[in-house]
């Protein structure tokens, strides 16, 4: 009986597995950062950015970060056509709240679905990285030239290498707070952060990952060079909880908050509190984002020193559309959103 030769069943093996995916070369972080680089003045305006969150975040401003903009960006131009109206209205309202545009560019999928502009630019389904990595990247940049601070979620943690640089709060969804991988992250990421709480609302999950992001951690990661690397890192001082509900609770009232301030000064972590007022908290309906946000404001005014924060999802349009050919120009296709007539009638009366 003949055995197979070593290289042969190398061979079958590779054949195997390419029956199972495919590959296509991708630029390294390196490669796209220099193809697309940021200027300085970009450079410093994000640097400040940072630290002005930070500021907010451990009560050494007494603004209110609001992170708003679009559930996930599918449309550039759409993007940027919002984004000028937001610059302008930040400026008017600067001496009060410190604004960050909502820059999201990958979707989380409970099952499967259109995964963001950077996975699928052209929304056919099959895909393009490439592509989406370069028109994300620009986006970034046109965005950042408006003088705009901008927000992301950070679902892939590749995707930080690419386009990280360029962002000025992260945060980590419902989904992912309680990766391993996503905590040790953050651990490395040199800007603020925010872990939502679980999808059963609870925080016990987001606590526990902002202590672990707090410390220094040992992982496997990628060079900006495409090389595999262990990665070392200091630990990040800046996270904190962002409440959005969970299934079937709320969790945006006096009461909730309380409760979650004595559950994160238990566990010894931040107490830097954001209230998401979209998601499970507004049970996915667009308009209810108004009410509670004024509520929480209210909290706030009444001597909530925690509270740091709101996030909103808002658009050029109100409520969503399914994604077709006849799209509405400004309406999210993923979540509701806000339209900017709400959105700067909110923001001034708050």
């Amino acid at each position: 009986m003949n055995m197979p030769l070593k290289s042969e069943t190398l061979d079958a093996q590779a054949s195997s597995a390419c029956q199972h995916r495919q590959e296509a070369r991708l630029p390294t972080a390196a490669e796209l950062r220099q193809q697309f680089p940021a200027d300085e003045q970009q450079v410093r305006a994000i640097a400040g950015y940072r630290d002005q969150i930070r500021a907010v975040l451990h009560g050494q401003d007494d603004r209110t970060l609001i992170v708003m903009g679009p559930c996930s960006i599918h449309d550039e131009q759409a993007a940027l056509d919002y984004a000028t109206r937001l610059k302008a209205l930040s400026d008017e309202v600067s001496d009060r709240f410190l604004i960050v545009m909502r820059a999201y560019l990958e979707k989380p999928r409970t099952t499967v679905g259109w995964k963001g502009l950077l996975y699928d630019p052209e929304r056919t389904g099959q895909g393009d990285l490439k592509q989406g990595l370069e028109r994300s990247r620009k986006l970034l940049l046109a965005l950042s030239e408006l003088g705009l601070p901008l927000a992301t979620e950070a679902l892939s943690p590749f995707m930080m290498d690419y386009l990280g640089d360029l962002v000025s709060w992260t945060a980590i969804g419902a989904r992912t707070t309680e990766s391993q991988i996503h905590r040790e992250m953050v651990s490395g990421l040199p800007m603020p952060t925010g872990f939502k709480n679980g999808t059963d609302g609870g925080i016990t999950v987001a606590s526990h990952a902002m202590k672990s992001a707090s410390h220094p951690h040992h992982h496997m990661g990628i060079s900006h060079s495409g090389a595999p690397v262990m990665i070392s890192t200091a630990g990040n001082p800046d996270t904190h909880l962002v409440l959005r509900g969970g299934r079937g609770v709320t969790n945006y009232d006096e009461l909730s908050i309380a409760k979650a301030v004595a559950e994160l000064e238990k566990a010894g972590v931040s107490t830097a509190v954001m209230v998401d007022c979209s998601h499970d908290n507004a049970c996915k309906q667009a308009e209810r984002q108004v009410d509670i946000a004024r509520e929480v404001m209210a909290q706030k005014r009444n001597g909530n020193r925690h509270i740091k924060g709101l996030m909103l999802e808002s658009f050029l349009e109100f409520g969503r559309q399914d994604d077709g050919k006849e799209l509405v120009y400004g309406c999210s296709i993923t979540d509701p959103c806000l339209g900017w007539e709400q959105t700067e009638t909110l923001i001034r009366s708050l």
